[in-house]
C-alpha cells in the first residue's frame, strides 16, 4: 500500500490472492509442526504417549491454523484496503489488529474444533485423521497459487525461517508458562500473560512495519540505506533523529500508561487472583518496559 503497489486493481487482486494462498500454506505447515512439537514436549517429561491423542492434537492444530488464517487474512485485507481509502497508515493499525484478532479467533476455533474431535474420539475414531488429512491435502493447491505471483513466489522459498523460529520461541514460552502455572502461588499470573505479550508484541510490530515500509521506500531489496548500517544498540534506536527513532520514542512512552490501564481493568474484574501491591506493580512495569 505505502509504495503504491495496490493502486492498480489487477495488481491489487494478484497481491491479495497470492498472499492469502501463501498464508494458508505457512499456517497449515506451521500448525502441523507446532502440534508435533507439542506432542514431543509433552511426551518427554511425562514418559507417556497416546497415538489417538497425538492425531487429535495434530488434526485440531492443522484445522485451526487453516480456518483461523483464512478468516484473519480476509479481515486483514479489509483493514488494509479500508485504511488506504480512509487515508490511515496501515503500519499503525494493521499489525496490532492482526495480532489481536489472531489470538481471539485462533483460541475460539481451537477450543471448538478440539472439543468436537474429542467427543468423536471413542465412537468415530476415524474423524480426527480424516480432518487432518483433508486440510493437509489442500496445501499443494496453495503452493501452486502462491508460486504464480512474483511477490509471493520469493517468500514461498525464503519466508520459512522467521515463521518457524517464531513457533519454536513460542513453544519455549509455553514451557516457561507451564512451569509457572504449576506453582500454586503463581497461578494468577496467567491473566497478565496475554496483556504483557499483547501490548509488547503490538508496539514492536508497529515499529517493525514502519521500518519495513521505510526500507521499501528508500532502498531496494538486498541493499540498506547508508544510515541504516551498523549495530542498532538501544541508544541509537531511541536517541537518533530519524523517522524510525521518533516512532520508537512514542511507542516506548505508551508502555507504562497502557499497562496501568489494563492492570486497573484486571483489578476491577477481580480476575488476577494476585494482589496489586506496589512491589508487584513496580516489577511488572519494569518487565513490560524492558520487554519493549
Amino acid at each position: 500500500v505505502n509504495i503504491g503497489k495496490m493502486d492498480s486493481p489487477i495488481e491489487k487482486w494478484n497481491l491479495i490472492i497470492g498472499n492469502l494462498a501463501l498464508k494458508q500454506v505457512q499456517a497449515t505447515v506451521v500448525g502441523f509442526l507446532a502440534a508435533v512439537a507439542a506432542v514431543i514436549l509433552g511426551w518427554i517429561p511425562e514418559g507417556k504417549y497416546r497415538f489417538d491423542h497425538s492425531i487429535l492434537l495434530c488434526s485440531s492444530s492443522v484445522a485451526t491454523a487453516f480456518i483461523a488464517s483464512l478468516l484473519q487474512g480476509i479481515i486483514m485485507v479489509g483493514v488494509i484496503v479500508g485504511s488506504k481509502k480512509t487515508g490511515i497508515n496501515p503500519d499503525n493499525v494493521a499489525t496490532p489488529i492482526a495480532a489481536s484478532f489472531g489470538d481471539l479467533i485462533t483460541l475460539a476455533i481451537l477450543a471448538w474444533i478440539s472439543q468436537g474431535l474429542y467427543t468423536c474420539l471413542e465412537t468415530y475414531y476415524y474423524v480426527s485423521p480424516l480432518v487432518g488429512a483433508f486440510f493437509l491435502a489442500l496445501t499443494p493447491m496453495g503452493i501452486v497459487i502462491a508460486a504464480k505471483h512474483p511477490a509471493t513466489r520469493t517468500v514461498l522459498h525464503s519466508g520459512w525461517e522467521p515463521v518457524i523460529t517464531a513457533m519454536v520461541i513460542s513453544s519455549i514460552g509455553g514451557l516457561i508458562l507451564d512451569t509457572t502455572v504449576s506453582d500454586p502461588n503463581l497461578v494468577g499470573i496467567v491473566v497478565y500473560t496475554p496483556v504483557i505479550n499483547g501490548i509488547g508484541g503490538n508496539l514492536v510490530a508497529i515499529q517493525a512495519s514502519r521500518i519495513s515500509t521505510y526500507l521499501h521506500l528508500h532502498s531496494i531489496p538486498g541493499e540498506l540505506p547508508e544510515e541504516a548500517k551498523g549495530c542498532y544498540y538501544p541508544c541509537r534506536t531511541y536517541y537518533g533523529t530519524g523517522v524510525n527513532n521518533k516512532s520508537a520514542q512514542v511507542l516506548l512512552l505508551l508502555v507504562i500508561p497502557g499497562h496501568l490501564i489494563f492492570l486497573y481493568t484486571i483489578h476491577l474484574m477481580k480476575s488476577g487472583h494476585t494482589s496489586l501491591t506496589p512491589i508487584f506493580i513496580a516489577v511488572y512495569l519494569f518487565a513490560a518496559l524492558l520487554q519493549v
